[in-house]
C-alpha cells in the first residue's frame, strides 16, 4: 500500500483509526467484541459480499449542478476551468471541490487501485488545524483513508493543489475523532497530489509485505467497524482476504504461513460480526465455516456461528455449537447467557410444536374425553377384563367347531 512501508501515524485523517487508538479498537475487535451479545437486530441471502460498493459510489461522475450550486470547474473529463469554481462532487450538497493551483491535465488523473501520495492539511470549520501530513500514501479506491478524500483525488490532476470541504458524513461522521475533532464535524480539506503509482504485484511480495498490507486493512475495517459502518468494514476485510489468498511467487517461511493464517481467522471472524449486524445471516454463516475449517476449536467462531443459527431460529443446532464453545472456555460468562436463553428458547418453541401436532391430529383433551366415550364404552371395565372375555368367547367358538366336526 504505502510505498514508504511506513506505520500510519496515530489520528491522521489518511489513517484514521490505525495509530495507537485504532489498535485498542482493534484489539477489543478481536477480543471482547467476539462475545458481545449482539442485540437481535431485524440479508440479502448472497453468499458472497465481496462486491458490496461503499456507500458511495467513487466512480459516479459528478450530478448536474442544483439551481443555486455555483457551476461546477470541471465536467467529467472535461479540461480544468476556472480555478476559483467550486464541484459539487456527489450531487448532494455534502462534498464540494474547488481547484486553487490547477495541474497537469485530465490526463494525469490517478486511476483506482494506484497507490497515490498526497500534501495534506484538514481543518475545522473555525480554523483549527487538525491534522498535516506532507506525503500521506493510500491505495485509491480501496476506503484506506476519510470517504472525502477517496472520493476526491480521483479527479485530482498531477500536481494539483484543490481544497475540499466535506460534511461528517464523510469523515468521522456522527462519533468525530477524539479528542480533536467533534461529532458531526465538517472538515475542510486542503490536498496536493504529489505521486501516482500501479500498487505493487501480490505475487511478489515477501511473506512480511504480505502480512503488513493484509494487517492494515483489516486494521481499516475494524475502523468502520468501531464507526459502526459495517458495509465499509466488509469491504475492507474483503480486500484484506484477497491480499491473503493471492498467489504468489516468493517462497514463505513456516512462521509466515501461520501468521498469514492467523491474519485470515482474524478477517473472516471479523467478517462475520459485521455480516451478523447487517443480518446477513447466509453470509456470516459462511465466514464462520470458512474459521472452523482452519480451527476447529475457535471459540469466536463456534460463538458467532451459534449466534447465526439462533437467529435463524435453529435452537436444535445452535444449542450444541454454543455448548462446544463454552466447553472450551467454561468460565465466559457471555457464552454462559446466550446458551441459557437459547435453551429456553428452545424448549419454548417445543412446547409451541407439540400444541400444533396436538391441535392439528385433533387429540381430545384429557378431561373431554371420557365424557365422549361415556355413554358407549363402559370405560370403567378393565381393558385386560375385556380381553380376557373376548379370548374365552372365541375358544368356545372353535371347541364347538371340533365336536361338531367328530360327530
Amino acid at each position: 500500500m504505502a510505498s514508504s512501508g511506513e506505520e500510519p501515524r496515530s489520528g491522521s485523517p489518511g489513517r484514521a483509526g490505525t495509530g495507537t487508538e485504532a489498535a485498542a479498537d482493534a484489539a477489543q475487535l478481536d477480543t471482547a467484541e467476539d462475545f458481545e451479545v449482539l442485540e437481535e437486530e431485524g440479508e440479502d441471502d448472497e453468499d458472497d459480499l465481496s462486491e458490496l460498493p461503499p456507500l458511495e459510489d467513487v466512480g459516479r461522475p459528478p450530478a448536474p449542478p442544483r439551481e443555486d450550486a455555483q457551476p461546477p470547474e470541471q465536467g467529467a473529463g472535461d479540461a480544468a476551468g476556472d480555478p476559483q469554481e467550486w464541484v459539487d462532487v456527489l450531487g448532494n450538497g455534502l462534498l464540494k471541490k474547488k481547484t486553487l493551483v490547477p495541474g497537469q491535465g485530465v490526463d494525469s488523473r490517478p486511476q483506482k487501485g494506484q497507490d497515490v501520495t498526497i500534501r495534506l492539511k484538514a481543518t475545522l470549520e473555525d480554523g483549527t488545524v487538525v491534522e498535516e501530513d506532507p506525503a500521506l500514501t493510500f491505495t485509491l479506491g480501496d476506503c484506506d483513508v476519510l470517504q472525502a478524500l477517496d472520493l476526491c483525488v480521483q479527479l485530482l490532476e498531477m500536481g494539483e493543489t484543490a481544497l475540499i470541504v466535506s460534511e461528517a458524513k464523510y469523515c468521522y461522521g456522527a462519533q468525530g475523532r477524539s479528542p480533536d475533532i467533534p461529532p458531526n464535524a465538517s472538515l475542510t480539506l486542503e490536498v496536493e497530489l504529489l505521486a501516482a503509482q500501479d500498487a505493487p504485484d501480490l505475487e511478489l511480495l515477501s511473506g512480511k509485505e504480505k502480512i503488513r498490507l493484509a494487517n492494515r486493512k483489516r486494521e481499516r475495517g475494524n475502523f468502520f467497524y468501531q464507526q459502526a459502518d459495517y458495509v465499509l468494514a466488509i469491504n475492507s476485510y474483503d480486500i484484506a482476504l484477497r491480499i491473503v489468498g493471492s498467489s504468489s511467487k516468493v517462497d514463505f517461511s513456516p512462521d509466515e504461513e501461520a501468521e498469514l493464517l492467523d491474519v485470515k481467522v482474524k478477517c473472516l471472524n471479523n467478517l462475520a460480526a459485521s455480516q451478523l449486524k447487517l443480518d446477513h445471516f447466509k453470509a456470516a454463516l459462511k465466514s464462520c465455516n470458512l474459521v472452523l475449517e482452519h480451527q476447529p476449536g475457535n471459540i469466536k467462531a463456534l460463538f458467532r456461528k451459534g449466534k447465526v443459527l439462533a437467529q435463524q431460529g435453529e435452537y436444535r443446532e445452535a444449542i450444541p455449537i454454543l455448548k462446544a464453545a463454552l466447553k472450551l472456555e467454561p468460565s465466559n460468562k457471555t457464552i454462559h447467557a446466550e446458551l441459557s436463553k437459547l435453551v429456553k428458547k428452545h424448549a419454548d418453541q417445543r412446547n409451541v410444536e407439540t400444541e400444533m401436532y396436538r391441535k392439528m391430529l385433533g387429540n381430545p383433551s384429557a378431561a373431554g374425553a371420557p365424557r365422549k366415550c361415556k355413554d358407549k364404552l363402559p370405560w370403567s371395565i378393565p381393558w385386560k377384563w375385556l380381553f380376557g372375555a373376548t379370548a374365552i368367547a372365541l375358544g368356545g367358538v372353535a371347541l364347538s367347531v371340533v365336536i361338531a366336526a367328530r360327530n
